[in-house]
């Protein structure tokens, strides 16, 4: 079943993600390239995430972490551990929602327009491979619910790709 081009925002937020999950997984059978499937799952979200500005991961390298495939305006290159939402996000290997940005110590602001922002780390064995970001223009645009179905989708990502291609 393939959701591609469906409007998926007449389901609840429960069936939206499941669909949305689903629909990743899809995309990305049979792809094992990590690069290539991190591309099209940040095309995917931002096509079907309403209210949001960016979408795209940043990838651990080097004790940093380094942008990867996104979709949005152009971003910080370059973020160390414990930096901002997604280095902070990185160091504490959890997922974080922030409800206002100008609020969050430490933001870095890549785009003025951002209010809002959720990051959801890339984890496997115990290792952190990169975050997941999110921003919106919306102030509190994010909830649990958003970070439930942004971690599933997260691990169905990590399910049907080698992330160790990420780390060559």
């Amino acid at each position: 079943m393939s959701f591609a081009g469906s409007d998926l925002s007449t389901l609840d937020k429960a069936s939206f993600y499941k669909a949305l999950a689903l629909e990743l997984r899809h995309l990305c059978a049979g792809e094992s390239d990590a690069l290539a499937n991190l591309a099209n799952v940040a095309a995917l979200l931002s096509h079907h995430l309403r209210d949001v500005n960016w979408v795209g991961f940043y990838l651990h390298k080097d004790a940093q972490l380094i942008v990867g495939p996104f979709q949005g305006k152009p971003a910080c290159v370059r973020i160390a551990i414990g930096r901002g939402v997604c280095g902070q996000a990185a160091k504490r290997l959890e997922t974080i929602v922030v409800p206002d940005v100008h609020t969050f110590e430490d933001h870095i602001a890549c785009d003025s327009a951002s209010q809002s922002e959720i990051v959801v780390p890339l984890i496997r064995d115990g290792r952190l491979l990169g975050v997941l970001d999110i921003d919106s223009p919306i102030v509190n645009r994010f909830d649990q619910d958003d970070a439930a179905g942004l971690n599933a989708c997260v691990e169905a990502l990590l399910a049907v790709t080698e992330p160790e291609t990420l780390l060559t």
